[in-house]
């Protein structure tokens, strides 16, 4: 379907609403009252050209004149629909320019931490993660503001948002070798969850993490943490997961690359271990060799 000609009636209508803007703060405008109400039609106007911009595909069109309806908006103190139009903005320039739609998103941000409606706002940080992530690959970024979502719902007591934030934290920490901050946030996560009769059975492999993370940093103390676990957690100890790390932890004693690979080889043929685990499980197999080693 020939989108141009919503591209150029879009293009009309920002030229209308820009003309309404202008003629709102006149002399003659503001006299008769007019000012506020053209305003708002000029809002209207912006937001019809961003959706067809939207249906052109022009995303960063879409998003600028989003962005005119949010300022509008603030302007005529609408808050809640200022922060709508930044989200809209954001979304638009997420297919076109994620710097922009940063920028967007962390606008919208603030009005609704200021509105107090912080849980609105961590799912807005999680779309900035995200965009960190993918499309810019700053995990440090990233990191900040999975935290920040996981704080604001923490605040709101909503754990179990916050726990899928934190996991993304402790993940990306033991990837950057930051393993203290990971066990931190995997033996808290797997605290929280141990209690708790539909999320106890993911304990185990949150446990399994921070004991891996354990592992790199020093040996003793995996097996002073894994002892730990165990005691916290009962079912941790009939656990595959704690089995192989009891495998790997007497291989590692004894220098022998060789079963620690077997131990790695039986785990892998039941439960898949995905590429997280994989290069911790090399990072630590590095240090019984000296070379990176195969775990296949």
């Amino acid at each position: 379907m020939d989108n141009s000609g919503k591209e150029k009636e879009a293009i009309q209508l920002m030229a209308d609403a820009d003309k309404k803007v202008k003629s709102s703060g006149s002399f003659l405008g503001g006299m008769f009252g007019g000012g506020p109400h053209k305003v708002e039609e000029a809002c209207e106007m912006y937001c019809r050209a961003a959706n067809m911009f939207k249906m052109a595909k022009n995303w960063s069109a879409a998003g600028n004149a989003f962005c005119k309806a949010a300022r509008l908006h603030l302007q005529l103190q609408n808050k809640h629909d200022c922060a709508t139009s930044f989200i809209d903005a954001g979304n638009a320039f997420k297919k076109a320019d994620p710097n922009e739609a940063i920028k967007c998103l962390n606008a919208a941000i603030d009005i609704y931490t200021d509105m107090g409606r912080f849980t609105i706002a961590a799912k807005h940080h999680i779309s900035i993660a995200e965009i960190y992530e993918s499309e810019l690959v700053d995990i440090e970024k990233a990191i900040a503001h999975y935290e920040q979502a996981a704080d604001y719902y923490k605040g709101e007591e909503s754990n179990s948002s916050a726990n899928k934030c934190l996991l993304k934290v402790g993940a990306y920490s033991a990837q950057l070798e930051q393993y203290q901050k990971a066990i931190e946030i995997y033996e808290q996560v797997g605290a929280n969850t141990m209690d708790n009769p539909l999320l106890k059975y993911s304990a185990k492999e949150y446990f399994f993490k921070a004991s891996l993370c354990h592992f790199i940093v020093d040996e003793l103390n995996a097996k002073i943490a894994v002892e730990k676990y165990e005691e916290m957690f009962p079912a941790f100890s009939d656990s595959r997961e704690c089995k192989l790390l009891k495998k790997l932890l007497e291989a590692h004693e004894e220098q022998n690359s060789e079963a620690f690979t077997d131990a790695v080889k039986d785990f892998d043929s039941i439960s898949r271990l995905d590429q997280w685990h994989t290069t911790l499980l090399l990072r630590i197999k590095k240090s019984i060799q000296g070379d990176e080693g195969d775990l296949k």
